[in-house]
């Protein structure tokens, strides 16, 4: 997203699949390794035995560091051993900035507790920091495995009236218990509500929701006790007390009652021992709510002992001799230069980062490759294309070899990053590759930049920032659970695999194409920004956005926002186009569709279904 301030921008377990984790002989729960493991130097872990002052100290100055630092190399991760912080007399409260994990350290999210606040403001851009306060590039943060019982003692009356958690792109709300009072997800207290575009909860127990000035939302497998508020575009996967969408497009409610395929993130927790281990959800089908309600969540445990656990000076060759040995893979807080692929190629290996570890693609290479195999979870990882041009990012399977996936073990991505510019100049084809059948996509960031440190007008951008295409999907029976892929240069997003399905879809067309001559798919005005390949029989799509602000030429147009092929076995449910104040998309989907133009900025176009039953 630009900086520029946007206009208008129960309970029940499903079947575990747990059987699948088990093909390559992997137990059901390994013993621990006894000691504490050496996560580097970026990696901070809180004891409920520290006081209360140190921690607010350490915490406050983690922020005041991070807070603009949106386009910086430091990473870090803040953990939390078993137990309580922070009292009714003094809770612990504070911000979280850019590129910063906090996670809690028990193997149930109950099993830490922090009474107080955990917080993202709108950052402020202008007037020495009191104008133009937004939360559209408050990206790269993360908050996961912990309660809070909102304490909001010694707060103003603004600040006391919720938790503000107010964000837009790849940050992550997983595996939280938040009680005790409301979370919204706009800041509202600094210089009004502003416009937000995040953002993504799962496998979370939540108060009522304000959602306020979202933009769009995924909200997949959790409770809330309410929902209130919508701007474009909601979505609600398997949640328990899920606003109904029957009044839509006002408000612009999109619920599926389950998930079809889910798998959550892989999380550390320390056990009774002390010992720490990686727990590894199993995939699940048909799902609803929280998996923790009835104790662990369902899946296995490895030890800290079977990781290879690297820090950024690991070459790619140590890495790669680790996984080859039978080690799974731990990326510490950091920024890695990777010259040639990490390689993946045994069965149900996992790949997790924390701290949004950055993996940099140095001459032309491609960082990520994952084989044909089933069961590989790539998690917590950022990708960024480098000065040399690379094919791709993150190639997930051969285009010629894919029978050997599983449908009960499915490759899963999780909050994978991926970035084309912005803190350095970067340069690829294509970000995401899957030619796998049955991958599970859940959350991610596909970004060519529209704003970075570069210094570069938007005509330079277009010339130099490049990146063809977002995410392209050849594999069969592949879904995402929120797929945000913004500002690629033709087409956003390629799905040619059978029966894929796409659960909350964001876009923004690139704003950076000097003419319509440059902004041309053949004879056609423009690249719809998602495409389903024209020979697809079977594709679902529950909640697709497609926005245009084509302010380096607001005469452009794109003529489509989304271009399927015309069969009834390719159907999209809740679908819509936005003007957000240049350039034209003409259709929403197919010739079908009023255009999104200058008359209706901020004033989304919505159709219901299409084909129209």
């Amino acid at each position: 997203m630009t900086t520029h301030l946007h206009i208008g921008r129960a309970f029940t377990f499903g079947v575990v699949l747990a059987t699948a984790v088990m093909t390559a002989g992997l137990p059901a729960t390994a013993a621990s390794h006894h000691g504490t493991p050496d996560l580097g130097p970026n990696v901070t872990v809180f004891d409920p035995s520290m006081p209360v002052t140190e921690i607010q100290a350490t915490l406050n100055a983690a922020h005041a560091a991070q807070v603009d630092n949106e386009m910086g190399t430091t990473r870090h991760a803040y953990l939390f051993k078993p137990g309580s912080y922070g009292t009714a007399e003094q809770p612990l409260q504070f911000k979280v900035g850019y590129y910063t994990e906090i996670a809690g350290l028990g193997a149930s999210p109950t099993d830490v507790v922090i009474n107080g606040k955990v917080e993202v403001y709108n950052r402020c851009l202008a007037d020495g920091g009191t104008g133009n306060c937004l939360a559209l590039v408050n990206f790269w943060r993360t908050l996961s495995n912990l309660s809070i019982n909102i304490n909001a003692a010694g707060q103003d009356g603004c600040r006391s009236s919720a938790n503000f958690w107010a964000v837009s792109q790849a940050v992550s709300l997983r595996r939280l218990n938040i009680s005790g009072g409301n979370l919204s997800l706009m800041d509202y207290c600094t210089a009004g509500p502003q416009y937000a575009s995040g953002g993504f909860i799962a496998d979370s127990k939540l108060p009522s929701v304000t959602n306020g000035s979202q933009q769009q939302w995924l909200t997949r497998n959790s409770e809330v006790a309410g929902w209130s508020n919508a701007v474009w575009n909601q979505v609600f996967s398997g949640v328990v007390r899920a606003p109904d969408e029957t009044a839509f497009p006002s408000p612009p409610y999109t619920t599926l009652e389950t998930t079809p395929v889910s798998r959550e993130k892989p999380y550390l927790f320390v056990d009774a021992q002390g010992d720490y281990n990686v727990r590894v959800p199993a995939a699940q089908k048909g799902t609803r709510g929280i998996t923790w309600a009835n104790g662990m969540t369902p899946g296995y445990t490895l030890p800290i002992s079977d990781f290879f656990i690297a820090k950024p000076s690991d070459s790619v060759k140590v890495i790669n001799k680790a996984l080859e040995s039978g080690k799974h893979l731990l990326l510490t807080p950091g920024v890695y230069d990777i010259e040639k692929s990490i390689d993946i190629e045994r069965p149900n290996t996992v790949v997790l980062g924390i701290g949004h570890a950055t993996l940099t693609a140095v001459n032309a290479s491609t960082p990520v490759e994952v084989d044909d195999v089933p069961g590989v979870i790539v998690a917590g990882v950022t990708i960024d294309a480098g000065l040399k041009k690379s094919q791709v990012l993150l190639k997930v399977g051969k285009k010629d070899k894919r029978s050997h996936s599983s449908a009960d073990n499915p490759t899963t991505l999780s909050d994978v990053y991926f970035r084309v510019g912005g803190p350095h100049v970067g340069r690829t084809n294509t970000a995401l590759e899957v030619n796998s059948d049955h991958v599970l996509i859940d959350h991610t960031w596909v970004w060519r930049a529209d704003h970075g440190v570069e210094g570069f007008t938007d005509t330079q951008r277009w010339n130099t920032n490049t990146g063809r295409n977002g995410a392209i999907i050849n594999g069969d029976h592949v879904t995402a659970t929120g797929l945000f892929v913004e500002h690629f240069q033709r087409h956003n997003t390629i799905w040619n695999g059978e029966d894929g399905t796409t659960i909350l879809y964001q876009n923004e067309l690139p704003y950076d194409p000097p003419t319509q001559a440059d902004w041309m798919d053949g004879d056609v005005e423009g690249y719809a920004g998602y495409k389903v390949g024209r020979h697809v029989k079977r594709h679902l799509l529950y909640g697709g956005g497609v926005y245009v602000f084509n302010q380096n030429n607001p005469s452009i147009h794109t003529e489509n926002g989304f271009e399927v092929p015309a069969t009834p076995g390719v159907k999209l449910h809740h679908i819509m186009t936005v003007n957000l104040s240049a350039g034209i998309i003409d259709h929403v989907v197919n010739g079908v569709g009023d255009a999104a133009d200058t008359t209706k900025i901020g004033a989304p176009v919505y159709i219901t279904d299409y084909p129209a039953p």
